[in-house]
C-alpha cells in the first residue's frame, strides 16, 4: 500500500469494518464459510491488491438457500413494525460506520470521498423510509355488492428475494432492496459485483451484528461472493421468489427471460442513456453545474450519468465553451483527496471502452470540443485515470444511441423544444432526463404525456442524484422496474384479495343463482 493511501487511514478503516487479508464470502448471518475461489480486489485508486476474498462455490449455494427457506419461516411471523426496528438499529450501524464505509466505497470503487459517504447516506435514508413504512403496508377495503360481505386486499411476504448489483453503486443499492424487503417480512440473498467485493464483506459484517445483538436466526441477511455461475442459479431457481437485477441492459434481457420463464418477479435496473435539454431560457450558470456534474460525477459510471446535452441553438456556442472551459478546471486524481473532482473508473477494461468509444465516435463524425486520453504519469499508476471529454455529434450515431460507462458527454443542437423532446426520446434507454429552463410552458411539457419517455424526468436540475423517497427506475431497454422510496414496497408483497361473508346464505356474485 502507497505511503500517500495510508496517509488516508485505509488500513484503519478496513480493520473497523472486518476486513482482513483473506475473507470468507459466503455468509447467513450467523457464520462465515466459503468454498470457491480466491478473489482478489485491487483499487483502482493506485493499483493496489486491498484484500483477498474466498468466493462462494457450488456447493455453498444450497446451504445458503436452504438456511434462508428456514429463516423466513420464522422472519415472516415477526409483526412488521418489529421488522422495522431491525432495520432503525441497520440506519444506526450505518451511522456508526458511516465514514469508513464511505472510504472503503471510494477506495474499492473509485469514486471520490464525498460520493462514497453519500452513497452510505443515501443507505441511512431508505433505513429511516423503511421503517415508517414498517407501519404502512396497507391493503384497500372495498364495497361488496352482495349483502352481508366485506372485501378487502392485504398484502403477505413473497419468501426470499435474491439481489444481484453492480459495482457502480456497490453498496447502496443492496439497502434499497433489503431495506424494503426485510420490513416486507422477506429475507434476502445477495450477489454483488465481483469488482468490489470487499464492500459487500463489509455490509454483511455491519448487519450481522445486528442480528446478533437481537438474537435473530442466521438466514434473514446472506450474502455470496461469487461468479456468474452462482448468479445464473439464483436467477433460475424457483425457490427464489424475487430477484432484483441491477446492471446492463444485454444481462438484463436474459435475466428477466429466465425469471419469467419460471414465472417467477424482477425488478430489473438496467442502463440509462441521460440527457439534459438546455432551453434558451435556461439559467445557464445552473446549467453548466448540473451538466458537468452529471457528465463528470463517478467518473461518468452512474446509470444516471449525463450523456448527452441537447442545447437549443441560440445558446449552443455560449454552452459549449463555458463546458470546454469547466472541464479544464477539473482535478483528476485519488478520489481520497477531496481537491479532486474525478478519480478512476473501475479497472483497465472500462478504460478500453471508453478508448473504443472515442475511436467509434470519430469514425463517425464526432468532433471532440475536449479531447480523451488515458492519464499516466505520478498518481495515475493504476491505469484506470481519463480525461473526461467533449463531443459534437448527431443523435442518430451509433455509438450516441449507446451507453458508455464513462465521462464521455455528447453535444447536440436543437432548434424547437418539440425536436429536442423527440432527441431526448429518441435512444433504446429511458431511465433519467432533465430540461433546464425558466419558462413554465417548456417545463410542464417536458413533464407533460408529450414529453419525456423516462422514468424520471427533472427540471432545473440534473439527470444524477435521485432522493430514496421517489421511486427509482427507468422506461425501454431501462427495464421498468423500480427501486427505493413511494410505494416500492409492494414489488416485494403478494396482493391477496379477500371476501368474507357474515350472513347465514349465500349468494354469487353477478346475480348469478344457483340453487339446489
Amino acid at each position: 500500500m502507497s505511503k500517500k493511501v495510508k496517509d488516508f487511514g485505509i488500513e484503519k478503516t478496513l480493520k473497523n469494518l472486518g476486513i482482513k487479508d483473506e475473507n470468507k464470502g459466503t455468509s447467513t448471518g450467523g457464520k462465515y464459510f466459503a468454498s470457491g475461489k480466491i478473489l482478489e480486489s485491487y483499487s483502482p485508486v493506485d493499483g493496489n491488491l486491498i484484500a483477498k476474498v474466498k468466493t462462494s462455490g457450488i456447493s455453498d449455494y444450497d446451504k445458503v438457500i436452504e438456511t434462508a427457506e428456514k429463516a423466513f419461516k420464522e422472519f415472516r411471523l415477526i409483526p412488521a413494525p418489529k421488522r422495522g426496528e431491525i432495520v432503525r438499529q441497520l440506519g444506526q450501524k450505518l451511522r456508526q460506520y458511516k465514514d469508513d464505509l464511505g472510504k472503503l466505497v471510494s477506495y474499492e470503487m473509485g469514486k471520490s470521498l464525498q460520493e462514497g459517504l453519500g452513497e452510505v447516506q443515501e443507505m441511512i435514508d431508505i433505513c429511516d423510509f423503511a421503517v415508517g413504512v414498517s407501519r404502512q403496508l396497507h391493503g384497500y377495503t372495498m364495497h361488496s355488492e352482495r349483502p352481508g360481505h366485506r372485501m378487502y386486499e392485504q398484502y403477505h411476504p413473497l419468501g426470499i428475494v435474491g439481489i444481484i448489483t453492480a459495482f457502480n453503486f456497490p453498496v447502496a443499492v443492496w439497502s434499497w432492496n433489503t431495506a424494503l424487503a426485510w420490513i416486507c417480512g422477506n429475507v434476502t440473498i445477495w450477489k454483488p459485483s465481483e469488482k468490489t467485493p470487499l464492500c459487500a464483506v463489509a455490509c454483511q459484517n455491519i448487519m450481522n451484528e445486528v442480528l446478533k445483538e437481537n438474537n435473530l436466526p442466521e438466514g434473514i441477511s446472506s450474502v455470496m461472493v461469487a461468479d456468474h455461475e452462482i448468479g445464473q442459479r439464483l436467477v433460475d431457481d424457483k425457490r427464489i421468489a424475487l430477484v432484483s437485477f441491477t446492471g446492463s441492459t444485454r444481462v438484463g434481457r436474459m435475466v428477466s427471460t429466465s425469471v419469467a420463464q419460471r414465472f417467477g418477479k424482477s425488478i430489473l435496473e438496467l442502463g440509462g442513456n441521460n440527457a439534459i435539454i438546455i432551453s434558451k431560457d435556461a439559467d445557464i450558470d445552473m446549467s453548466i453545474i448540473g451538466a458537468v456534474f452529471g457528465a463528470v460525477g463517478t467518473a461518468g459510471q452512474r446509470c444516471t450519468s449525463t450523456r448527452r446535452l441537447i442545447i437549443h441553438e441560440s445558446v449552443y456556442d455560449e454552452v459549449k465553451n463555458r463546458l470546454a472551459k469547466a472541464y479544464g478546471q477539473l482535478k483528476i486524481g485519488n478520489p481520497l483527496d477531496e481537491s479532486n473532482h474525478v478519480g478512476p473508473l473501475i479497472d483497465t477494461d472500462a478504460v478500453n471502452m471508453y478508448q473504443e468509444a472515442i475511436k467509434k465516435g470519430k469514425k463517425e463524425g464526432a468532433k471532440f470540443v475536449v479531447e480523451g486520453e488515458v492519464l499516466k504519469g505520478k498518481g495515475y499508476e493504476s491505469g484506470c485515470y481519463v480525461k473526461p471529454c467533449i463531443a459534437e455529434v448527431q443523435n442518430s450515431y451509433e455509438i450516441v444511441q449507446h451507453e458508455t460507462f464513462a465521462p464521455i458527454l455528447y453535444l447536440i443542437k436543437y432548434s424547437t423544444l418539440e425536436e429536442a423532446v423527440a432527441i431526448q426520446n429518441d435512444v433504446p434507454q429511458g431511465l433519467s432526463s432533465a430540461i433546464m429552463t425558466q419558462n413554465l410552458r417548456e417545463a410542464e411539457l417536458f413533464l407533460s404525456h408529450a414529453g419525456s419517455d423516462c422514468g424520471i424526468a427533472n427540471v432545473n436540475i440534473g439527470t444524477s442524484g435521485a432522493e430514496i423517497g421517489g421511486a427509482f427506475g427507468g422506461e425501454k431497454e431501462t427495464g421498468g422496474g423500480r427501486e427505493s422510496g413511494s410505494d416500492v414496497w409492494k414489488y416485494y408483497m403478494r396482493r391477496q384479495t379477500n371476501t368474507i361473508n357474515y350472513t347465514a346464505s349465500l349468494p354469487l356474485a353477478q346475480g348469478i343463482k344457483f340453487d339446489l
